[in-house]
């Protein structure tokens, strides 16, 4: 892999993907969008309590990465965790039922927006404390070097999390036992609200995995193809045995930090830039040009997934509520654990 970010888009580039990974990348990367948008929304209605962090502009991370890897592959990451059980194949209505706290809800109703899990789909989470879910991500891939499978861990962070202690702890474990773990700092440019740049004196991220002698890498995370290519090479170096590697997709989200947040510390011209740059059109305008679907055909699909979203949102507010004993349920896994009193 280059240490330069690959030119996004290149006829090279292109040339390396059929018809249908373009048409799968589009119709997920356009379900995640308007997944999305629709969380948004009824949040806005007060119909989903506490915080909600929009993957919107991030698609790609997520979409590349799982038609790079493959089955029993295992995936985590922070709170910004709608998008990735969709690209998985979780059912979109039981994600929408969890930001609703609903019993049918993926994690029961007892996680919502930032704690969703799907283990069927090889999804651990969605996890609230910055940076906690790398050494867990670490526990991951410990797990199955142990078993002798040649599954890996794929481990997404924020930027904002690259500082965070058990972050580097976890990067010198890895490498020192050379476990099969992708690391990805998801770097949209201002963690919570401070950018980079007034943050950090290293402002390229993938640098701090040199000084752990990781193979790192910034890739375009605005770009599908490039995001696939880089996290297809790291899982080929990984299943050789050779451990650890660690990519920074430099990405973009176009709303705040949370539904809460304003945004008011970057220009609107900023943000109508990398908009220019937008991973779900640029998917769209080379199926377009390569004529694998008619503008009218895809805007067939995107009707189609705008009612499966209003789906998703009748499943999750005709859903029940958990019963209130359900507090003291999935709690230990000694379902006899003597100390929980009723």
């Amino acid at each position: 892999m280059s240490n330069q970010t690959a030119n996004t888009g290149s006829a090279a580039t292109e040339e390396r993907f059929s018809k249908e990974t373009y048409m799968w990348w589009y119709e997920n990367m356009l379900h995640m969008r308007r997944f999305e948008e629709m969380s948004g929304r009824v949040y806005g209605q007060q119909k989903i309590s506490g915080f909600c962090h929009l993957y919107i502009g991030q698609e790609a991370c997520a979409a590349g990465a799982v038609s790079a890897l493959k089955k029993g592959d295992k995936y985590i990451t922070a709170y910004r965790d709608h998008a990735h059980p969709i690209a998985l194949g979780s059912d979109p209505k039981r994600i929408m039922a969890e930001l609703y706290g609903k019993a049918t809800g993926l994690s029961k109703g007892k996680g919502g927006s930032m704690h969703i899990f799907d283990v069927e789909n090889g999804f651990y989470g969605g996890h609230g404390i910055v940076g906690g879910q790398i050494p867990l991500g670490v526990g991951l891939a410990f797990a199955e070097q142990y078993k002798g499978t040649d599954n890996l861990c794929i481990a997404y962070m924020g930027d904002g999390a690259a500082r965070q202690g058990a972050v580097h702890e976890a990067f010198n474990m890895a490498m020192t036992m050379k476990l099969p773990i992708i690391f990805v700092i998801e770097n949209n440019g201002y963690a919570m609200g401070t950018s980079v740049q007034r943050t950090s004196n290293v402002i390229e991220l993938y640098k701090l995995g040199e000084s752990y002698d990781m193979p790192s890498h910034p890739v375009d995370g605005m770009s599908v193809e490039e995001v696939h290519i880089a996290c297809e090479e790291a899982a080929e170096h990984i299943r050789a045995g050779k451990g650890p590697v660690l990519l920074e997709f430099r990405t973009y989200r176009y709303k705040g930090h949370s539904m809460s947040d304003p945004a008011k510390y970057r220009t609107k011209e900023e943000v109508e830039s990398y908009k220019q740059k937008d991973p779900v059109q640029q998917v769209k305008a080379t199926i377009l040009e390569k004529g694998y679907a008619t503008e009218e055909e895809l805007k067939e699909m995107d009707n189609r997934i705008k009612e499966s979203v209003k789906e998703c949102v009748k499943f999750a507010e005709e859903s029940p509520l958990p019963d209130p004993k359900e507090i003291f349920t999935d709690v230990y896994a000694q379902e006899d654990y003597p100390f929980v009193r009723e």
